[in-house]
C-alpha cells in the first residue's frame, strides 16, 4: 500500500500541479483583496476549503479509474436525490433555494450533479458511440432531468453548463457532424422555448446585458460597476488593495461571481492575461492527458472536466466583462465557495489519476470495456 501511494505521488503530473497551485496563489490574494475591509472570516474559510480540497485531490488521485467507474451510478443517484431534496429542505439565499444545510457546511447539490452527470455520460459512452438516436436520447435524459431541477432553483447558469458539458461529451463520443449542423439550424426554436420558460428577473438580465443603462441602479448595476472596475484598472492596475470599486464595495458579489473585476482593477490587463494563460495551460494539459488516457472512459472524463472548466471561465469572465448576460457562475479555483472549489479540485484529482495510469502504457480501448 505504501509503495502504491508513493508511486502515485511520484508520477503526478507536474504541469497540472503547477497550474493548480498558481491559481491558488491568485485566489489567496484576490479573495483577501475583496474582503480585507469587511468579513475576513470569508478569506479564512476559503483557505480551509483549499486545504480540504487539496487533500481530496490527493485521495481521488489514488483511486483507480476502475473503481471510479463502479461508483459512477451511485454518485449520479446521490446527486439526483440531493437535487430532489433542495425544494423540500433547502436554504434560500438571495431569492434562490440552492443549498442544503448539513450543520457543519452548506452543500450545493447542483455542483455535485455537474460532476456526477459528467461521470455518467463518460461511463455510458465508454462502450458505445453517439451515432444513433437511441443512445443520444438516453444520454440527453441523463443531463436534461437534473438541468430541469436546477433551473427551478433557479440557477440558469449551472443548468446551461450542465447541458453544454453533456453536449461536448456526446460530440467527443462520435456524434455525427451532419446532425450537429441540423441542430444548429434549429437552435432559434430552442432559444424561443428557453426564453418563454425563463423567470422575469432572468429576462431582465438579458435585456440589461443588451443595454445596462436602461436601469443603472438596479438590473444594470452589476454590469456597469464591473465594467468600470475592469476599465479603470488599465494596463498594470491600481495596485494591491488600491481598487476603489472593490474597496468601497461598489462591486456586487465581489468575492464570488465578480472576483475577476477585483483582479482586473487592482492588477490591470496584465493580471487578467496571466490568469487566462494559467487557465489555458490547465485546460490544454487536461486535453493532452485525455489523448494519452489508457481507456475510453478515462479519456471522456478528461474531456468532460476540460469542458466544464472552459465553460465556467468563458461564462464568468464574459458576464463580468459585459459581453454575456449575468448568471450565477463562479470563476473556477478563484471565486469564494466551498462546494465549487472542492468539486473542481476533486475533478482535478480524477484527471491526475488518468495521467498516473497512462504511465503504465495500457492499450487504448475504443470502444471497449469502460473498466479495462
Amino acid at each position: 500500500m505504501i509503495s502504491y501511494i508513493l508511486y502515485s505521488l511520484k508520477n503526478m503530473d507536474k504541469v497540472l500541479l503547477f497550474s493548480i497551485f498558481s491559481l491558488f496563489s491568485i485566489c489567496f490574494i484576490s479573495v483577501y483583496a475583496a474582503v480585507h475591509e469587511g468579513n475576513m472570516y470569508i478569506w479564512q474559510k476559503q483557505n480551509i476549503y483549499w486545504i480540504i480540497g487539496i487533500i481530496i485531490l490527493i485521495i481521488v488521485s489514488l483511486i483507480p479509474i476502475r473503481k471510479i467507474a463502479f461508483a459512477t451510478w451511485g454518485i449520479y443517484l446521490i446527486a439526483l436525490i440531493l437535487l430532489l431534496l433542495v425544494p423540500l429542505i433547502g436554504d434560500t439565499n438571495m431569492g434562490a433555494k440552492r443549498w442544503i444545510n448539513l450543520g457543519i457546511v452548506n452543500i450545493q447539490p447542483s455542483e455535485v450533479m455537474k460532476w456526477g452527470m459528467m461521470l455518467a455520460l463518460a461511463y455510458y459512452y465508454a462502450s458505445r458511440e453517439a451515432n444513433n438516436i437511441k443512445n443520444v436520447f438516453i444520454s440527453f435524459i441523463f443531463a436534461a432531468i437534473p438541468a430541469g431541477l436546477i433551473v427551478q432553483q433557479p440557477d440558469l447558469g449551472t443548468a446551461l453548463v450542465l447541458l453544454f458539458t453533456g453536449a461536448f461529451i456526446i460530440l467527443a463520443a462520435g456524434f455525427p457532424w451532419r446532425w450537429l449542423f441540423a441542430l444548429t439550424l434549429s437552435s432559434p426554436v430552442f432559444l424561443y422555448i428557453l426564453w418563454n420558460n425563463m423567470k422575469d428577473y432572468q429576462k431582465g438580465r438579458v435585456m440589461m446585458f443588451l443595454d445596462p443603462q436602461q436601469d443603472p441602479l438596479d438590473k444594470g448595476y452589476h454590469v456597469i460597476q464591473s465594467s468600470i472596475a475592469i476599465g479603470s484598472g488599465g494596463l498594470f492596475g491600481k495596485g494591491f488593495l488600491e481598487g476603489t470599486q472593490s474597496r468601497l464595495h461598489f462591486l456586487p458579489e465581489q468575492h464570488t461571481d465578480f472576483i475577476f473585476a477585483v483582479i482586473a482593477e487592482q492588477g490591470g490587463l496584465l493580471a487578467g492575461v496571466v490568469l487566462l494563460c494559467l487557465y489555458t495551460l490547465l485546460i490544454g494539459r487536461i486535453i493532452y492527458i485525455s489523448s494519452i488516457a489508457s481507456s475510453r472512459f478515462a479519456s471522456l472524463i478528461c474531456i468532460g472536466v476540460a469542458a466544464i472548466f472552459t465553460l465556467y471561465v468563458f461564462i464568468n469572465i464574459g458576464m463580468v466583462s459585459g459581453i454575456l448576460p449575468v448568471v450565477g457562475v463562479p470563476l473556477p479555483f478563484i471565486s469564494y465557495g466551498g462546494t465549487s472549489l472542492i468539486t473542481v479540485l476533486a475533478a482535478s484529482g480524477l484527471v491526475m489519476r488518468v495521467y498516473i495510469e497512462s504511465k503504465n502504457k495500457i492499450p487504448w480501448q475504443r470502444p471497449g470495456n469502460p473498466l479495462s
